[in-house]
């Protein structure tokens, strides 16, 4: 879309990903399923949630959301805050996620997110990422993780060559 564009016309990434950030995260099918919402974002920061919802109770009797939810969620969060740090877009595969639980979710309460890129080298990204309810006083889970920076340049011109072997070029 933007490829005929000098640099200086392209828009910034990070202006489109807050335009569009509502939407962002609906993106990837498993957010989207679970109801993600991104809600505000920043340069290397991102904000987020998810509401409480039965169907992702891990516990039926007590009200607790599933921690793969929360794992899922603090994951989305950090990869999109890797993507609003970068200079320009990039996407990211998660490297490694290390979750830390601090206590279980509360039941009818959505749960409250958010992540920051702390370090980003050339070809991996370092996040870190917080779940609470209501506050950071009423904290979650905690995450920190790697993240690898894809460039998507290497994806187009892979895609002619594994077109032409498949045709026998």
């Amino acid at each position: 879309m933007y490829q005929d564009m000098t640099d200086a016309e392209k828009p910034d990434h990070l202006e489109i990903m807050k335009t569009f950030a509502h939407q962002m995260i609906n993106v990837v099918p498993w957010a989207k399923e679970l109801g993600f919402e991104l809600t505000d974002v920043q340069r290397g920061r991102v904000f987020g949630s998810v509401p409480w919802s039965e169907h992702l109770l891990g516990d039926p009797d007590n009200g607790v959301i599933h921690g793969g939810v929360i794992t899922s969620l603090l994951d989305n969060l950090c990869g999109a805050a890797v993507v609003s740090g970068l200079k320009e877009f990039r996407s990211t595969a998660t490297l490694d996620l290390r979750i830390d639980y601090m206590r279980p979710s509360d039941r009818d309460q959505d749960i409250m997110g958010e992540a920051e890129c702390y370090h980003i080298t050339r070809s991996v990204a370092f996040a870190r990422a917080w779940a609470y309810q209501e506050s950071r006083d009423r904290m979650i889970a905690t995450a920190t993780g790697a993240f690898a920076l894809n460039d998507p340049k290497r994806w187009s011109s892979g895609l002619g060559k594994v077109g032409e072997e498949a045709n026998g070029k």
